[in-house]
């Protein structure tokens, strides 16, 4: 499961391939319960806009954030059935987080060791993403919160390396740019067919140990 991401940086790539101003004043790296910037399109009105949104997904009805803990990644195999995704799932509340690599530990020399993985071409990306709205019943302040839809990745070239030996490989499900429109618009059809990894960008990875 991915729980470690870098959101991007990079404002004039997100305006050339989105549309769309980057907000600021977010941390380097994200960990759940961290802000990081979200891409969302309304299916009434069509816009698509930018802002930041808490790693965690939140549903509506939760009574407190504490959810979020356990709510980072989404089978996107799932989803669809459990009780924390089905109302974004079944609202297509499609998301993009706006990622320059993201983080998996390997287990190749015996012990877990941080690796980066990120697109072949060094370009930031998007990873697809359910989200949804939940106000704080104390403070009525209203958060927007995502999880990170994730597929099986045992014959993925690059992410099949990754996870404790004997666990399912995973991994978030990368949508490359000339798929960003239609994975925002896209009816529950369309989702599935994006929602593999056959469609992903070719990917590096390299040992990116802690400091």
């Amino acid at each position: 499961m991915c729980t470690n991401f870098t959101p991007t940086q990079r404002a004039q790539w997100v305006k050339e391939k989105l549309g769309v101003d980057l907000p600021t004043d977010y941390p380097a790296e994200s960990y759940p319960g961290f802000p990081a910037p979200l891409v969302v399109k309304s299916h009434q009105s069509g816009r698509v806009a930018c802002g930041l949104a808490r790693f965690g997904l939140i549903p509506a009805w939760a009574k407190d954030d504490k959810i979020a803990r356990h709510t980072y990644n989404a089978r996107s195999e799932t989803a669809a059935e459990k009780p924390s995704y089905r109302s974004p799932w079944r609202h297509r509340q499609w998301g993009l987080v706006l990622v320059d690599h993201f983080f998996e530990p390997s287990y190749s020399s015996g012990k877990a060791v941080r690796w980066k993985i990120e697109l072949a071409c060094g370009e930031p990306f998007g990873i697809a993403c359910l989200w949804d709205r939940w106000t704080h019943p104390a403070t009525g302040e209203g958060v927007v919160s995502f999880s990170m839809l994730t597929v099986n990745a045992d014959a993925h070239p690059v992410m099949c390396q990754f996870h404790k030996p004997g666990d399912e490989k995973r991994t978030p499900v990368i949508i490359a740019p000339e798929l960003h429109a239609a994975w925002l618009s896209a009816d529950h059809a369309k989702a599935a067919e994006l929602m593999r990894w056959e469609h992903m960008p070719q990917l590096r990875a390299e040992a990116a140990p802690r400091p």
